[in-house]
C-alpha cells in the first residue's frame, strides 16, 4: 500500500522549509518529533493547556489542534527560533518574578507572551489574562505570571520582533 504525503512549503524559524508530510499528522508531532524542536511539547492534546503552543502568522496556536499540513504557506515560531529576538529577556523575567517552578508549560507561556507583545507593547491585566487564556500551570499562581509578563514587556524594548 502507497503511503500518502503531502508536500508543504513555510518559513520556520526565520527558514524556507519544503518537505512531505503525512496528511493526517499533526503539527505537534511533525514540529517535535521530524523537526526535533522539544519547546514544542504535548501536555493535554485537547488545546486546553497550552504546552504545545507555537506561533503562527503572529498569532499563538496550539499544535495539537492543527494539522501539519495547515503549516503550508505560514510563517511559524517556535521557543527555539524565537530565543535572541526577545524570548530569552522574556523568559528573564518569568524567572525574575518567580513564575516558573517544574518549567513543562513555561514554553507555551513565554510564546504566547511573546505573541501578544509583538501586537501589544504595554497590555493592560485584562488583556494579560485574555492572551493567556490557552495556558494552564499547575505549579505556579497566575499572579507571578501576570507580573511576568508586566516585566517582560518593559525588557523586550524596540527591538522586539520577527
Amino acid at each position: 500500500m502507497e503511503v500518502i504525503q503531502i508536500e508543504i512549503r513555510f518559513k520556520l524559524n526565520g527558514k524556507d522549509v519544503r518537505i512531505d508530510v503525512p496528511p493526517d499528522m499533526r503539527a505537534l508531532d511533525f514540529l517535535r518529533d521530524v523537526m526535533g524542536l522539544k519547546s514544542v511539547k504535548e501536555g493535554c492534546a485537547e488545546g486546553e493547556c497550552g504546552a504545545c503552543t507555537i506561533i503562527v502568522d503572529g498569532r499563538n496556536v496550539h499544535s495539537c489542534l492543527m494539522l501539519a499540513a495547515e503549516l503550508d504557506g505560514k510563517d511559524v515560531w517556535t521557543l527555539e527560533g524565537l530565543i535572541g529576538k526577545g524570548a530569552d529577556r522574556i523568559a528573564d523575567a518569568f524567572a525574575e518574578a518567580g513564575a516558573v517552578q517544574c518549567g513543562f508549560c513555561t514554553p507555551g507561556f513565554i510564546a504566547s507572551t511573546y505573541a501578544l507583545l509583538m501586537r501589544n507593547r504595554k497590555p493592560s491585566d485584562e488583556e494579560i489574562k485574555k492572551a493567556l487564556e490557552g495556558n494552564i500551570c499547575r505549579c505556579t499562581g497566575y499572579t507571578k505570571i501576570i507580573e511576568a509578563v508586566k516585566l517582560a514587556a518593559e525588557k523586550v524594548g524596540d527591538d522586539f520582533e520577527i
